[in-house]
């Protein structure tokens, strides 16, 4: 076993192989980018080492700097994790060449499964099915459209390399297809250095079902079950759960079968997923080979009782694979939830800002947090906004969905928008409890999934009352203790006055709503009055924002986190952001600047679409924004004219920054 290794990647999934290596007594060597220098897989590892700015293109994937970095301290291997150069042959090749050891497949197996094409051509020969489409060397556009008209619309354009969702588009028509290629192709080359896309029919219905292969160096090749990730919103997973609801004895066995002989193909060593799309009628088509670990793996961990960072270790240092097929079972079921930066309500754009509140459910033998930020940390615009993947684990379906339903309703983030109400919502959707799945479960289920705005119950603006109460007494007490005389009356709270209570007002707001909530010092606890009714509280604050809380004898535990005016208020399971208003200064919410489009991140301008002073529809694309990894495009919010753009390609933009002077169109 090895005694050092290197890892070659951020966030999470570095977090999670230290934690293993650890485990194991290896010590650990982190690379880190300027804009991570206090990021926490930093802090865990052993040694770390700077590599460069924050692009990924001057860091992440240079991959002499990699090598550099495992010399300099003396790293016997390196472990790419997922991402970045995972997929890399020339990274995998540049190891053994300086007698490093690549935690990962052989360079030839990654050039057979790297590329899409060269896959697909591979499955063929072997038999294994495949979805109609092309995947030849002819990139002209004017070709890959001709074959999409054959192929027959809905297509899906997708890069040749890498994964993640990125560089792949559905195109419903023959009109959009040029647009979406360029797309694809941009975003393709900028995240994975090669453009050469395929084209295949898009299947509809269709799910999304992978099979976890391992192989070693002694010919051995196992395959540890299946995982449905059918949920998926652009084309990136957001849910995925093992087993795979439905799936019969016989099929697992096939599928399992058509896996281990593709890794065979190539000569597989290491941990691998094999991707297939499945249709209602069971019939199977292979998709892709991801020659790395996959961000979902901990499912397959659950179900199996298998540390699968742990096996690729010991097959990268020379080992057997610890168990053969026979000898690997099921045990229970386990869902995984990607806990992201972002907006669902607003087409799941990526949010950036610092963690000001971070508490995820706590940790056991249901519940499992793999994360690479702590409270305090920043979601940057260099990277994938994902903050933390949620596991749960129980002996079925139904008990694990209770599970994740529970722990999301434990989880509090504060400081970016987050999806956490939103994958509450999509576990418990009909769908989705039923086990209705495919990939296009998210549009089907748009009205349950995407409701109309509540406005926040009368107990969030009582709770939030009362933590600005109890904060107010704790603050009194704590600067009585600091006086010579702490009983002196001027310290005391509890609002006595020489004829009557004093009475006072809180004024808060939620979205466009203000509430007044009157206060009256109690014996024990508060009077507050709100819309008319009075409640009697009293209740005690805890660690980290939490707040025991009694209202007219109702008991109840929620969380409030201050943030500048905003009180975060989380409750019943559901997180209501209020403001507190001071009557003396506030003067209302401000409006945008009319005739402006402002930039909903920090990015870059990639590309500008329209031209200027030329008429445009509403919905229109104006330019296209890269931020996170993905492209975002910017479009004509009515019918109108561009009058000048800000920026030209290649300018970073900051977040609200205006970007298109646009005049619309006069009624």
């Amino acid at each position: 076993m090895f005694q050092k290794i290197l890892i070659a990647n951020r966030g999470e999934i570095a977090c999670r192989i230290i934690r293993t290596a650890h485990r194991l007594g290896i010590s650990t060597v982190a690379v880190y980018s300027e804009a991570d220098a206090d990021a926490r897989h930093v802090r865990l590892a052993g040694e770390a080492v700077l590599i460069g700015p924050a692009a990924p293109r001057e860091s992440y994937l240079v991959i002499s700097r990699m090598i550099a970095a495992a010399q300099q301290t003396g790293a016997q291997a390196i472990h790419p994790g997922s991402g970045f150069l995972s997929e890399n042959p020339d990274f995998a090749d540049a190891c053994a060449a300086c007698g490093i050891t690549f935690i990962g497949p052989p360079a030839a197996a990654i050039r057979a499964m790297g590329s899409k094409s060269t896959a697909k051509a591979l499955m063929a020969q072997a038999g294994i099915p495949l979805a109609p489409g092309y995947h030849g060397d002819n990139q002209e556009p004017v070709f890959l459209r001709e074959q999409a008209r054959q192929i027959g619309y809905p297509v899906l354009i997708k890069a040749s390399a890498g994964g993640g969702g990125k560089g792949m588009r559905r195109v419903d028509c023959a009109e959009d297809f040029e647009m979406a290629l360029a797309s694809c192709q941009r975003e393709a080359g900028a995240a994975f250095g090669e453009t050469r896309v395929l084209v295949e029919k898009y299947l509809t219905p269709s799910r999304h079902i992978e099979i976890q292969v391992f192989g070693d160096t002694h010919d051995n090749y196992i395959h540890l079950f299946e995982r449905d990730c059918s949920v998926q919103r652009r084309h990136q997973k957001v849910l995925e759960e093992a087993p795979a609801p439905g799936m019969t004895p016989e099929r697992r066995a096939a599928m399992g079968r058509a896996a281990v002989d593709a890794a065979k193909i190539v000569g597989y060593a290491g941990a691998g997923t094999v991707e297939f799309i499945a249709g209602p009628d069971g019939v199977f088509y292979f998709m892709e080979m991801n020659t790395r670990l996959q961000i979902e793996h901990p499912i397959t961990e659950m179900i199996t009782g298998l540390d699968l960072v742990e096996w690729q270790l010991r097959v990268a240092s020379g080992e057997p694979l610890p168990l053969a097929q026979e000898q690997l079972q099921i045990h229970g079921h386990a869902l995984e939830a990607r806990i992201y930066a972002e907006d669902p309500a607003k087409g799941f754009l990526p949010s950036t800002g610092k963690l000001a509140h971070l508490a995820p459910p706590e940790e056991n033998l249901h519940v499992r947090v793999d994360t690479g930020v702590e409270e305090g940390d920043e979601i940057s615009p260099f990277y994938d906004p994902m903050i933390a993947k949620l596991i749960v684990w129980d002996t079925n379906r139904e008990q694990t969905l209770a599970r994740m339903l529970q722990a999301l309703a434990q989880y509090r983030i504060v400081g970016v928008a987050n999806n956490i109400d939103f994958l509450s919502r999509l576990v418990a959707s009909p769908a989705f409890a039923q086990a209705d799945l495919d990939t296009g479960l998210i549009e089907r289920e748009r009205e349950f999934l995407f409701p109309a705005a509540t406005p926040a119950p009368r107990d969030a603006f009582l709770v939030a009352a009362l933590a600005t109460l109890l904060r107010e007494e704790a603050r009194a007490a704590k600067e009585a203790s600091a006086h010579t005389d702490p009983c002196s009356p001027w310290h005391w709270r509890d609002g006595w006055r020489l004829n009557s209570r004093a009475e006072r007002r809180l004024l808060f707001r939620a979205g466009e709503r203000e509430k007044t909530v009157g206060v009256r010092y109690a014996d024990q606890g508060y009077v507050l009055e709100l819309d008319g009714q009075e409640t009697l509280v009293r209740g005690e604050l805890g660690p980290n924002a939490t707040l025991w809380a009694e209202l007219s004898g109702l008991r109840m535990n929620a969380t409030v986190v201050v943030a500048g005016e905003k009180r975060y208020v989380f409750l019943y399971g559901h997180a209501w952001p209020l403001a507190r208003v001071d009557p003396l200064y506030y003067s209302g919410e401000g409006g945008g600047q009319e005739g402006g489009l402002l930039a909903p991140m920090p990015g870059n301008v990639i590309a500008l679409i329209a031209r200027e002073g030329a008429p445009v529809e509403k919905g229109a694309p104006l330019l296209i924004l890269e931020a996170m990894k993905m492209e975002h495009t910017i479009t004509a919010p009515a019918k109108g004219t561009v009058k000048s753009f800000y920026f030209a390609v290649g300018d970073p933009v900051s977040d609200g920054a205006e970007l298109v002077e646009f005049e619309p169109e006069k009624l």
